[in-house]
């Protein structure tokens, strides 16, 4: 076991461990630490714990301090120039007809590197720009290009439902999303209804997801033929939340003919005896028109 503490560097930022030490360090602080990069300015999220070996990332780097109204000054100032070396930034990628779109700079904390992010479609040849930025700047200059999800995060903005979207508020690390998630919880394929900001498949459809698993277990699925307490019947509705499933009963007098009244019985009252292995009964349709599943796939990362 080894004490850590956690450091997170921007609001929604993955969180790092780094070594206390010595260092009177708790949950809260602004501290100055060493990373891969240099001397950086964080924020202590995490207070001193003790996690095992195999979850450090080697080496572990020291806390420096806990920061002082210096480093807090210098921090500020650091975010200052920034914005105007974003301004800079994007009057020389119009002078230089550049096609990509600048979303955010960042000073390190020691001033030695100026790191500008961007978008673009493919790739671009900014070496005359890097040049010309070095000469104004005086440092190191780094060109990071990003994706749409890094974008979405860094200007951040409100999802459908209303709050901040959860990358640029709370959620450091982004999670595997597939269509599957969407398809599994019976939830709408309309590719609007589905996408975040980002033109991405939503963050929050993996949320509740392993609980969709775990309540499915058992449950058949539509087309199974099952037996019910009133007769064996074919299921043509689920409700997963509910863990209930809508059935039409197989008329007694005529084998191949379903009744037009559908029945609901909870998952443990029915039970499979024939799966519909031909999947020939089609998804509930939830919104109107054809389900583009080529569309759909480029939602996925």
């Amino acid at each position: 076991m080894i004490t850590v503490v956690g450091v997170r560097f921007k609001k929604a930022g993955k969180i790092y461990y780094f070594d206390p030490a010595d260092v009177p360090v708790n949950q809260g602080d602004h501290v100055i630490v060493e990373t891969a990069r240099g001397i950086e300015y964080g924020d202590c999220v995490i207070g001193k714990r003790e996690i095992a070996d195999e979850q450090i990332v080697s080496p572990l780097k020291p806390v420096l301090r806990v920061s002082t109204a210096e480093d807090d000054a210098n921090h500020h100032n650091n975010k200052e120039k920034a914005q105007e070396a974003m301004r800079v930034c994007n009057e020389k990628i119009k002078h230089h007809e550049l096609d990509m779109k600048l979303i955010d700079v960042e000073y390190t904390f020691d001033n030695n590197k100026v790191i500008f992010y961007f978008t673009a479609d493919g790739r671009i040849d900014f070496r005359e720009l890097v040049k010309d930025l070095a000469a104004i700047f005086r440092t190191r200059i780094e060109l990071r290009q990003i994706g749409v999800r890094d974008e979405s995060k860094m200007v951040k903005g409100l999802g459908p439902c209303g709050r901040e979207i959860c990358c640029g508020s709370w959620l450091g690390d982004f999670a595997p999303v597939s269509i599957k998630m969407a398809k599994d919880q019976n939830l709408s394929l309309n590719p609007v209804k589905i996408s975040g900001l980002c033109g991405r498949l939503m963050c929050c459809l993996k949320y509740e997801y392993d609980t969709y698993v775990q309540i499915r277990v058992g449950m058949p699925n539509r087309g199974d033929k099952v037996k019910t307490p009133e007769g064996n019947a074919v299921v043509v509705d689920t409700n997963i939340l509910l863990e209930q499933v809508k059935v039409r009963h197989v008329l007694k007098d005529k084998p191949n003919e379903l009744s037009e009244d559908i029945v609901a019985y909870k998952k443990t009252e029915v039970k499979v005896i024939e799966v519909n292995r031909e999947n020939k009964v089609a998804p509930p349709i939830v919104d109107a028109g054809p389900i583009d599943f080529a569309e759909l796939k480029k939602l996925e990362d």
